[in-house]
């Protein structure tokens, strides 16, 4: 797994602090961008190059606005107040044959990350409380939560930064190293989903 703390994803605060407000960030293995849309059902909504052009465009559309852009063989898809990556009626499926990871947290810091793959849950929790988890696999990362400041027990103060770690504990899982420039310069083709109830 690759090494990375929440101090890594301090620069999402100081640059992107309206994202972390409310936001749903899924890495897809093994899908191009294209794929992924199709997969979810998207209408295709054209192409926006950047993550801070994403913001406006998302509170124009009654269905969920989704962006997604290709980094390495995995498809980095990115909402603002959404939450169709963590949906696991959208995503079980997505995942057959594949590893999906996935966090989301909402303007009432409500939050979730999930760890998919082969078509189910392996691991859920919400960052702010992760020591209640669930899944096929609920413990098989405790070593790299404890390291990365989750709280683990109804005793720890959890992480005032636990939503980097969330951003840390996907790159450990996936190996994709989110980075300033790529948020700066990634092209996300974009499209118009429902999110299955």
């Amino acid at each position: 797994m690759a090494y990375t703390t929440a101090a890594d994803y301090a620069w999402l605060t100081e640059q992107y602090e309206d994202l972390l407000e409310a936001y749903c960030v899924t890495l897809v293995q093994g899908l191009g961008p294209e794929e992924l849309l199709t997969a979810l059902g998207a209408e295709p909504a054209g192409r926006i190059t950047g993550v801070s052009g994403l913001a406006e465009p998302s509170f124009e559309h009654d269905r969920s606005f989704v962006r997604v852009a290709a980094v390495d063989d995995w498809s980095l898809m990115v909402e603002y107040n959404g939450y169709l990556g963590v949906t696991d009626k959208a995503m079980l499926p997505v995942s057959q044959g594949r590893t999906v990871v996935s966090h989301f947290r909402n303007v009432n810091a409500v939050d979730h990350f999930c760890w998919y793959r082969d078509g189910a849950v392996r691991l859920h929790f919400e960052p702010l409380f992760a020591y209640d988890r669930d899944g096929s696999h609920p413990d098989e990362l405790l070593t790299e939560m404890r390291d990365l400041g989750f709280a683990l027990s109804d005793e720890e103060e959890p992480d005032p930064d636990h939503t980097e770690a969330a951003f840390a504990l996907a790159h450990r899982i996936t190996g994709i190293r989110l980075t300033p420039g790529l948020f700066a310069s990634a092209e996300f083709r974009c499209g118009l989903a429902t999110v299955p109830r």
